[in-house]
Parts: structure tokens; C-alpha cells; sequence
């Protein structure tokens, strides 16, 4: 729910000066009249550079009813002024943090809109930097959720920095604006590697009752080379068309085979390709229902499966090195 960026925006230098509204125990902020501000908008100075001139002419001619026309013209003006403040004081807004995503990808984050002072809302927009939300209206008692989406660039936790709530109602000849604080963040991970080594596995653990790896038709239990005489029915095609070469599915008994994914397993790149390698590893070992663990230099997960499991995985490579 994007729209074209709004004009006015404030310096970035000039906006950190700015009162923030606080956010309460349940996460929202509510824009308070000391948190708002407000000034005229293009048409609104050229309406004040008109009626000044107007105002000249009657004075001059001594025409009242120029003077009439002048005095309602600006009545009308300061009425909307008050009307656009209006409009923004008491409002409630919360902010939530979408998913995960990987570099490159596009963070959303949500935003909550929240009316409780029986009084209808108009005209409303959440601005991050210069993506812009659609007109958004409220009626009374109403609420309602926007997304604004940005692109990410790096890894690690990206903010919501500088969220900007405005509005022009009812005239357009005033912008009244608030920054409240949200607190809202996405975990970015890292841009996986488009293929990575296979990883270690780790000593001798008892898959089947045999104590071998086996070729049966039990639980999937992880990959090895292809070797001549191999079924091309285990072969894994996935694999293949990612361009880790020809790879067997193995079979065997209860237990998935456990692989570390080791940083100092890897070649001697920089730091981004290297998590990119263990993220390419950790995404290759969940999809094949592995029991994977992870080292860091400074982080050690023990090898475990599961949505969680991954999840906790790629949260580490997306904090490495930011403390």
C-alpha cells in the first residue's frame, strides 16, 4: 500500500530535533498536542502571499467588500489550520516488524492506526524516508494496518528509523506531522551463496539398528557423492539443478545424520561470503531434514531440526560481528 512520496519533508539533521512521542507498555504512541507540528504547504503560503495582496488593493481602493472577501478568505484558512491539527491530535499508532528476510529482499513492516476520541480521521499518511502510504481514513472507534515495504542491503536488524505520521485535511493549505516512536525492527539474514560445500559430518552415530547408513526405503537421513552403480532413484535433483554436482539420498533408520556447519570448515573469503556459504549450508541442511549444528568463532548451536532450529541458525549469521 505504497504511494508517491510526499514534498516538505523536514533535514534529516533538523527532524532528530524533533519531540517524540513516547511509547507506552503496550507499544503504541499517541500523538499529544506537544508532539505535534505543523506548517502551510505550498498553496497555503501562496493563498497568505494572495490575500496579503488582496488586502493591499482594498486598503487602497477602500473597497469593503474586497475587504469582506479578504477577511472570510482568511477565516476559512485559519479554521482549516486548526481542523489539520485536529486531525492528528489523539491519534494512536503501534508498529509491528514483519518476518524475516534475506539481503535484498524487501522488509515490510506493519503499522497500527488506532481512533478513540469519537472523532472521524481523514487524509492520513505514514512516511518512512520517501515511501508514502496511501490516503488512509478512520472513522470513529476504528482502527486499521498498513505495510510500507523498504529494500534491504545488508544483514543483521534494520529499523524503522525517522517514521513520519502526516496529514493536509481538509484544505491542503496546512501539513501537520508528528514522529512517534515505534520501536520496530526486521531481521535481515544473509544473502545466501547460490551453492556451498557440502558439510562435515559429524563422528560415527547410530542410524539404523545395523549401525550402518543403509539403503532402504526408512527415514531420509541425509546425502552423500554420487558413486558409479548408485540408483538414479536416490539421486537428488534438487541438488543438481543448484549446481552442487550429483548427489545420492541415503535412507536408514530413526536418527537423521548430524552435520556441523563450521566456519572454519570453509575457504579463506571474506566475512559476507562466508556467511553467505553457511547460509546456502543451513537452507541446503533444513530442506533435506537434517540434524545440523552450527560454529561460530563466538557461537556454538547444537545440532537440532526444526523451523526454530533454522530460524535460531540464520539469526546467528545475521548478528555475527554486531555484538
Amino acid at each position: 500500500m505504497i504511494g508517491r512520496a510526499r514534498t516538505g519533508e523536514l533535514p534529516p539533521w533538523l527532524a532528530s530535533l524533533a519531540r517524540r512521542p513516547p511509547v507506552d507498555p503496550g507499544g503504541g504512541a499517541r500523538l499529544v498536542r506537544r508532539y505535534i507540528y505543523i506548517l502551510p504547504t505550498g498553496a497555503g503560503v501562496l493563498l497568505g502571499v494572495v490575500l496579503m495582496l488582496m488586502l493591499l488593493g482594498s486598503l487602497n481602493y477602500q473597497n469593503n467588500l474586497a475587504l469582506l472577501l479578504t477577511f472570510q478568505m482568511a477565516g476559512v484558512a485559519v479554521v482549516s489550520m486548526f481542523h489539520t491539527w485536529l486531525n492528528l491530535l489523539d491519534l494512536k499508532i503501534a508498529g509491528k516488524g514483519g518476518p524475516p528476510v534475506f539481503a535484498g529482499q524487501e522488509a515490510v513492516f506493519s503499522f497500527e492506526l488506532e481512533e478513540d476520541r469519537m472523532r472521524a480521521r481523514a487524509d492520513l499518511a505514514i512516511c518512512i524516508g520517501k515511501r508514502t502510504t496511501s490516503p488512509i481514513a478512520l472513522d470513529r472507534n476504528a482502527s486499521c494496518s498498513v505495510d510500507i515495504t523498504l529494500r534491504t542491503t545488508h544483514r543483521g536488524r534494520v529499523t524503522a528509523e525517522g517514521v513520519r505520521i502526516e496529514t493536509r485535511y481538509p484544505l491542503g493549505l496546512f501539513r501537520a506531522w508528528s514522529y512517534p516512536q515505534t520501536h520496530v525492527r526486521v531481521t535481515v539474514y544473509p544473502q545466501p551463496a547460490e551453492r556451498g560445500p557440502i558439510p562435515v559430518t559429524a563422528p560415527a552415530v547410530k542410524i539404523s539398528d545395523q549401525g550402518s547408513l543403509g539403503t532402504g526405503a526408512d527415514d531420509f537421513v541425509g546425502s552423500r557423492d554420487y558413486r558409479t552403480g548408485d540408483s538414479l532413484r536416490n539421486l537428488d535433483w534438487k541438488a543438481l539443478a543448484r549446481e552442487r554436482g550429483l548427489l545420492v539420498k541415503q535412507f536408514g533408520g530413526e536418527r537423521a545424520v548430524q552435520v556441523w556447519i563450521d566456519w572454519h570448515q570453509l575457504p579463506e573469503v571474506d566475512t559476507e561470503q562466508r556467511l553467505g556459504l553457511l547460509c546456502r549450508q543451513v537452507l541446503d541442511a533444513a530442506e533435506q531434514g537434517l540434524s545440523y549444528g552450527l560454529r561460530l568463532p563466538c557461537v556454538t548451536l547444537a545440532p537440532d531440526q526444526g523451523e526454530a532450529h533454522r530460524h535460531r541458525c540464520l539469526e546467528s549469521l545475521a548478528d555475527f560481528g554486531h555484538g
